[in-house]
């Protein structure tokens, strides 16, 4: 179905390149007020306690990343005007990996791009992130970016993230097109090959063929913990969003003049989908246009004018008669407006240029106060740690290895090694990613009661492991942290899979058993 299009707005002309250093933090992001997946695995701080600059180019954004002392130094910076392809050039440095044809964050840190005075309009730009961390967008509108046709843009995408992208906050954004894969354009909010800890809030979603998606196919299943929250999708077919594996939050949205399909669970995705209001639209939760099922979590929400398809052999939507088919757990506090008042203070407060006016739980817009003061921003961006052979190898500890008789599975495996190594019980066999950092994975088919994982390597490659991270897959929720092979013991939680994660390493990381224990 094609979709019932607004006119193209009228491209802005160019404004010369500038960058200024400011000397105090002029409207500089509402930090403390990040929320949902983006406060999971240490947070995010964007570029809080660094230099703030000012930027009415796209060179000039570029320039300034470009000019930091590091690829973590934390920044940030205000947008003012429209920025496009006449004024976006490629920029060079040790700190940046910029490109001519997109706004580039890829290979960094400790960033915040904020819209401030008159705004901040990407015209037929999109925002792209790669191999990235910890970064807040606020406060800008992105229009009209297409795959093809002119002018054209990486993927067509306005805002996309892939390849180990962590800790992302877009807020109070507006993010548009005018027509869809026929006309050229893509996605308007894409995450795929291992994206992860990221809200999206306030903002607008519209006009476009393709709301956004979370994995690029059905075996990219390496994204997952998003939070969409207090958002507008207005005149959209499909994707809001399409989720492939992972977890999601979807809370406090209102959606308009959905065309095919909403909410798209499918390839074992889990959705928690409390107090939205959906109004004259079709099919707005299930699982569609695949036989591999998704799941979710309803409460709350309101359906207004909603016709619901025929179950068929790829079609199974929620409804009529929307039930609950699996349970989600969620890791951080949140509050939910009504969904009966939701499309009334998502009015108010969606989009750019609203004031990043918020709710304050009673469905009343409100404006935020001054944040608090922000944590020192994390290098998010690891360096490799050196290998260490005289850590000492983790003892035995008493109980029964869990592990045995699970299931594992991870991101990637290199040659020769396989995930069901790290649970057979021998040292001489064993699981590496297919690069320096990766996931490896114990699974059970219900919820199992564990406090302490022992991590040990093959005999003779002490020292492979740099630093790593226990996840609770369930939630997303950072169990603990270190470095090197060990046992670590943490509060007893009950999960149904717990990832070990590993975050740098000194060369070719081995694990060659993964055990799980209750006590």
């Amino acid at each position: 179905m094609r979709l019932r299009l607004l006119a193209v707005l009228a491209t802005t002309a160019a404004v010369a390149a500038t960058a200024v250093v400011l000397s105090i933090p002029e409207a500089s992001a509402a930090t403390g007020g990040v929320t949902g997946y983006a406060t999971q695995n240490g947070g995010t701080t964007g570029g809080a306690g660094g230099q703030t600059v000012r930027a009415t180019t796209g060179t000039a954004i570029h320039a300034a990343l470009c000019g930091r002392a590091s690829s973590s130094t934390p920044i940030i910076i205000q947008v003012e005007g429209t920025i496009n392809h006449g004024n976006t050039t490629k920029v060079s440095g040790d700190s940046c990996n910029t490109a001519a044809d997109k706004i580039e964050l890829k290979e960094i840190s400790n960033v915040t791009i904020i819209g401030v005075g008159g705004g901040a309009l990407f015209d037929q730009l999109g925002i792209h992130f790669r191999d990235a961390s910890n970064i807040i967008i606020q406060n800008v509108t992105v229009r009209n970016v297409k795959k093809s046709g002119s002018p054209l843009s990486n993927g067509g995408d306005a805002i996309g993230m892939e390849s180990t992208v962590r800790n992302i906050w877009v807020d109070h954004v507006t993010l548009e097109a005018s027509g869809g894969e026929d006309e050229g354009f893509d996605g308007l909010f894409d995450m795929k090959d291992n994206t992860q800890y990221v809200t999206l809030s306030y903002s607008i979603l519209r006009n476009s063929g393709r709301g956004g998606l979370v994995g690029s196919s059905e075996s990219d299943l390496s994204n997952g913990f998003i939070t969409y929250h207090h958002n507008l999708y207005e005149n959209i077919d499909s994707r809001t969003p399409l989720l492939r594996g992972g977890i999601a939050h979807i809370y406090n949205n209102s959606y308009v003049s959905l065309h095919e399909s909403g909410i798209n669970s499918r390839a074992g995705a889990r959705a928690r989908v409390d107090n939205n209001y959906f109004r004259n639209s079709k099919d707005v939760l299930g699982t569609f246009y695949t036989d591999q099922a998704g799941y979710w979590q309803v409460s709350g929400n309101v359906f207004d004018n909603v016709t619901w398809s025929s179950p068929g052999e790829d079609t199974n939507p929620a409804g009529p008669n929307v039930q609950s088919n699996t349970s989600v757990s969620i890791p951080y506090s949140f509050t939910l407006d009504g969904a009966s008042c939701v499309p009334n203070v998502v009015a108010q407060t969606a989009g750019a240029n609203k004031g990043l006016q918020v709710s304050n739980g009673s469905c009343v817009p409100t404006t935020p106060t001054t944040p608090p003061t922000s944590p020192t921003p994390r290098p998010t961006t690891a360096s490799p740690t050196a290998p260490n052979p005289t850590t000492p190898a983790p003892t035995q500890p008493s109980g029964t290895n869990l592990s045995i008789g699970a299931g594992s599975d991870g991101s990637s495996k290199a040659s020769g090694t396989s995930y069901g190594n790290v649970r057979d019980a021998s040292l001489s066999t064993y699981w590496s990613p297919a690069g320096a950092t990766g996931d490896i994975s114990i699974k059970w088919g219900s919820a199992t009661r564990v406090s302490r994982v022992v991590i040990r390597e093959p005999s003779g490659t002490q020292g492979s492991i740099g630093s790593w991270q226990l996840v609770n897959h369930d939630t997303g929720a950072v169990l603990a942290s270190g470095s090197g092979a060990s046992t670590t013991t943490f509060t007893a939680t009950s999960l149904t899979k717990i990832t070990f994660r590993i975050t740098s390493s000194g060369g070719a990381p081995r694990v060659a058993e993964f055990e799980t224990y209750a006590a």
